[in-house]
């Protein structure tokens, strides 16, 4: 990995070294601040020996500093140097005049111990796009003093880099056009004073496809039920093509779809209200063939206080009677609302946790959401289980060992024999009397 990082840094700057025949057009000219306004918040911004000062005050809202003009396809680079404080660059952006706020694409500037510098965050509506554990190698990018930047915003695709080094790769469809805005994050009394710094900001508007750069950074895909060319090259396969109920079944009638409490309706698999039980609408769907070996990628959103999950090795001869079908499940629930986050053992029936089994760590979602929409991914690679909630790792097991089954023994799966330990088995989505939504549910069979 790092013998790639620095080929790319090295490609990188060869291609800085050609940018003459590039048409760049300088969106700071050193000596004041023509070509932008001040549209938010109450930092001070001024032009500074060539540099772009912003200092921070302990203003209600993030003060920003946009261009005049908006720019939808381009190639922006720029330096920047923090003393300590958050901040960041919009892209595609626009202002809220109700709410009075900046919202859209913005490149993190994280000096914090977090390190997320690089890493894509939508300023005012849908919080993080691409957070930095998605690209664990590029968070040792940004240095102490001066560092490089570089933006590539074509069509739905966004990719950044910090010092050569690849750090996101974004599909989105949001925006496709708007203001480059400069952040000075709102901070306390103790750290008014402080500055954030940007120089050498230019940007390519003209055959910007023909010079984007090659990325290694891995693909987060937000685009609706849709395999990128990576995904496909890769084997993912949609397991839920958007308009139909094709590859899943009921899990208490094979071979049909329930008749009703289920809905499939702009691209979205949704679970209609019920009563809250198990299984007492339209019941659990299964897939319409088995797994053994699989990452499962499934984005989901809760309504309040709502409960279902997300089941795998489900058989569903095991359980004929009432509830639902027996499997490992990867719980969803709204934590905050819904009483069955403080039952169990240990929090293990909270949100990301292995049901009434492995508690996943505590809140470790809450904070990331995507317009509500959360990213599990399941992964099953033998014995060994993985559970990741919007890039985190969550928890990881082993199962169908001496440790497994002393596990399963004292939960409430004890009477269900060998339970966790088959070769394959379906995967399922629960239905438990509450609207939860689905979508990009992508099988990789490893």
């Amino acid at each position: 990995m790092k013998k790639t990082l620095t080929l790319l840094a090295t490609l990188f700057l060869i291609g800085l070294q050609s940018a003459g025949a590039q048409e760049w057009e300088n969106l700071f000219n050193g000596k004041n601040l023509k070509g932008w306004k001040q549209v938010t918040g109450t930092a001070q911004y001024k032009a500074q020996d060539g540099v772009l000062v912003g200092t921070a005050t302990a203003s209600k809202v993030n003060s920003f500093l946009a261009t005049t003009k908006n720019y939808g396809d381009f190639i922006l680079e720029f330096d920047f140097l923090t003393e300590g404080i958050n901040s960041g660059v919009q892209i595609r952006s626009h202002k809220d005049k109700e709410r009075g706020l900046v919202y859209g694409y913005q490149f993190e500037i994280d000096p914090s111990p977090r390190a997320w510098s690089g890493g894509l965050y939508d300023e005012a509506r849908r919080l993080w796009l691409y957070r930095m554990t998605e690209n664990e190698p590029a968070k040792k990018a940004y240095k102490e003093g001066w560092n490089s930047a570089r933006i590539e915003a074509v069509g739905n695709s966004i990719r950044t880099w910090v010092n050569g080094i690849p750090c996101t790769n974004l599909l989105d469809e949001a925006d496709k056009d708007g203001f480059i805005a400069l952040q000075v994050h709102v901070v306390d009394k103790a750290h008014e004073g402080a500055r954030i710094m940007w120089k050498n900001i230019r940007i390519l508007t003209k055959d910007v496809e023909k010079y984007c750069t090659p990325t290694i950074a891995p693909v987060v895909n937000n685009l609706n039920n849709v395999l990128t060319k990576e995904e496909i090259a890769q084997g993912w396969k949609l397991l839920f093509n958007g308009e139909n109920s094709e590859g899943w079944q009921s899990a208490r009638n094979l071979g049909t779809f329930p008749s009703e409490g289920w809905t499939i309706q702009d691209g979205i698999l949704s679970v209609n209200k019920g009563d809250g039980g198990e299984s007492t609408g339209g019941g659990d769907i299964i897939t319409t063939r088995r797994y053994r070996n699989f990452a499962l990628k499934v984005e989901f959103k809760l309504t309040p206080g709502a409960n279902s999950g997300i089941k795998y090795f489900v058989d569903p001869e095991t359980n004929k009677g009432a509830g639902s079908a027996i499997g490992c499940e990867f719980q969803v629930l709204d934590d905050k609302l819904h009483p069955d986050a403080k039952l169990g053992v240990k929090g293990n029936r909270t949100m990301g946790s292995l049901y009434d089994l492995i508690p996943a760590p505590k809140g470790e979602w809450e904070n990331y959401t995507i317009d509500g929409w959360q990213r599990a991914l399941i992964i099953v690679n033998g014995k060994h289980v993985e559970h990741w909630l919007n890039g985190h790792k969550l928890l990881e097991y082993e199962r169908d060992n001496q440790m497994w089954n002393a596990l399963v023994a004292y939960s409430k799966y004890k009477d269900w024999p060998n339970f966790g330990n088959a070769a394959e088995g379906y995967i399922l989505l629960q239905d438990h009397g509450d609207n939860v939504s689905y979508r990009n549910v992508k099988i990789l069979e490893l």
